[in-house]
């Protein structure tokens, strides 16, 4: 659904982006994860066909952003970080104002945005001026107006930023059915938890190239090494640690504790556990230790810049 090739945009001598790629399918959330001015915007500028690429190309639901910016355009719903309401309006007023710029007529304009409101929570905001809504109802009409022709294309830029706790949970859990509906999205975001939450892939960018590119799981393994395992118990364990550290990497002990690093643990988890049992040790819990999206994004842009 979106394709890019060695995308990139120069302003001058600065070089905003750097040969980006990468390829976003229908249901798929794909993050872009950075600190401000990696290029995160300017990247998204170019999949709108708002800005032109200095170099490589870029397609969006089977159109070229350069050839054929109106067929962009149409298949896109974009949500920027300055989303630009009008204040004076009413927003049914406001949103059939937009359905007309894309091709909706009144009644199906008021349509869609009814069931939209409703599925945000803002069913009785209907009927209010924009100057009304607090920042978080204005981040969310924003989304809905960015819906509002139901395009196969979302490209979010900090979607829940400003929003409280409640209103945010609505949103994401709204990029989840959408992403069910087999659009394709783009999320921008600071947000590190949010994007471990949302994302099937993520691209870490830094002075406007991709640095590092994968699912969040696959990030975790290949960046911060094989899962750690703790095993807890209710009994001392110094009797099978020899036996055990011969078995798998023991990096941390206690006296009923232990965590360790395997590479095949559904072998090795097992027959540890059998042998526990063996010695009527009991087991407490045996669980993977979380690791956090932050950890592999520091040690990304951390190594990057050592």
């Amino acid at each position: 659904m979106i394709e890019t090739a060695d995308l990139s945009k120069s302003f001058g001598d600065f070089q905003a982006v750097d040969g980006v790629t990468f390829t976003v399918k229908p249901g798929e959330v794909f993050v872009l994860l950075g600190p401000n001015g990696a290029g995160k915007t300017t990247t998204v500028r170019m999949l709108t066909s708002v800005l032109k690429p200095t170099a490589g190309w870029a397609r969006v639901a089977g159109h070229d952003v350069v050839a054929s910016p109106a067929r962009v355009r149409a298949s896109v719903g974009v949500l920027t970080e300055n989303h630009g309401l009008y204040l004076r309006m009413w927003a049914v007023e406001y949103l059939e104002f937009y359905g007309k710029l894309y091709g909706l007529s009144a009644p199906d304009s008021r349509q869609r945005g009814a069931k939209l409101l409703e599925r945000f929570g803002m069913a009785d905001a209907m009927g209010k001026r924009l100057g009304e809504y607090s920042k978080g109802m204005r981040q969310k009409l924003a989304l809905i107006r960015a819906m509002l022709h139901d395009p196969p294309v979302l490209l979010l830029d900090e979607p829940t930023s400003a929003m409280d706790p409640q209103s945010a949970k609505l949103v994401r859990d709204a990029i989840v059915d959408l992403r069910g509906d087999r659009r394709a999205i783009i999320l921008c975001t600071h947000n590190l938890a949010e994007a471990e939450l949302l994302a099937d892939r993520i691209a870490i960018i830094r002075h406007g190239r991709i640095i590092a590119q994968d699912s969040p799981a696959q990030l975790k393994r290949s960046l911060l090494g094989p899962a750690v395992m703790e095993l807890r118990t209710g009994a001392p364990i110094d009797g099978v640690m020899a036996e055990l550290a011969q078995r798998v990497n023991v990096v941390a002990t206690g006296p009923d504790w232990v965590r360790y690093t395997t590479l095949s643990a559904g072998d090795d988890n097992p027959v540890i556990l059998r042998r526990l049992m063996e010695q009527q040790i009991p087991v407490v819990t045996l669980a993977e230790v979380p690791r956090s999206l932050e950890e592999v994004y520091l040690q990304v842009v951390e190594a990057k810049e050592g």
